[in-house]
């Protein structure tokens, strides 16, 4: 199976001046933790990282503290997500028939999830790990005044991996941009192109790091992770 990692974007919410995923966590790059989960994956066997060229260096860096198996190719990031998954499309390898989309930045993603989302793409063209939501939604206006508050039972947080037919989402892409599109994840893109997208349960620690906050739950669940291990 074959994996692309978004990872061009800035941490500004992050507070920081440089790619978020660069930053340390327990002493390990936000990527790297990424990949350590990827290597122990028994389904991915490469792996596309898209990265603006000035983070190259720094990422190599990682690469080389870590000595994974498992090859990695490096890729130009776009300006957007949208147009770095497109870049890292046609960087795929041509006998790529199925791809994992995996953003760098839920870097507490563990192997089995990976594993999951590969097998299950193998029985249908597009799904995205998710979990339900807990909390009550509400849909307001732009002044504030809600308008809606939607059955919680039908609501899913989308998260990564997402994973698709290769043939397909290229296509979809190709249409996006003659349309003009501008969509936040590939799954909504499959969607608008009137394809189907299957939801498979995701993890409830499997976050988008984001915010100083964010880093702070990330020890903790690592921490957790580190005393189960020890136990077992």
């Amino acid at each position: 199976m074959h994996l692309l990692i978004p990872a061009a974007g800035i941490g500004r919410r992050m507070g920081s001046d440089r790619n978020k995923l660069l930053l340390s966590l327990r002493s390990q790059s936000l990527i790297s933790w990424t990949l350590l989960a990827v290597e122990a994956s028994q389904h991915i066997s490469w792996v596309g990282i898209i990265a603006q060229s000035s983070d190259w260096s720094d990422i190599k860096e990682a690469l080389a503290a870590l000595s994974l198996t498992k090859p990695i190719q490096l890729i130009v990031g776009g300006a957007t997500r949208q147009e770095s998954v497109y870049n890292g499309l046609q960087a795929l390898p041509n006998e790529a028939k199925q791809v994992l989309i995996h953003d760098g930045a839920r870097c507490l993603a563990t192997p089995e999830l990976l594993d999951y989302c590969a097998e299950e793409i193998r029985h249908c063209s597009g799904l995205i790990a998710a979990v339900p939501v807990k909390d009550t939604i509400k849909v307001v206006d732009s002044t504030g005044i809600i308008q809606s508050t939607p059955d919680r039972r039908n609501l899913w947080a989308a998260q990564t991996p997402q994973a698709f037919d290769v043939e397909q989402l290229k296509q979809c892409h190709e249409v996006a941009r003659r349309q003009g599109w501008e969509v936040t994840d590939d799954a909504a893109l499959f969607e608008r192109c009137g394809l189907t997208v299957k939801i498979v349960e995701g993890e409830e620690t499997n976050l988008k790091l984001t915010t100083p906050v964010d880093l702070a739950i990330a020890e903790f669940i690592l921490q957790q992770r580190l005393e189960q291990n020890v136990k077992t």
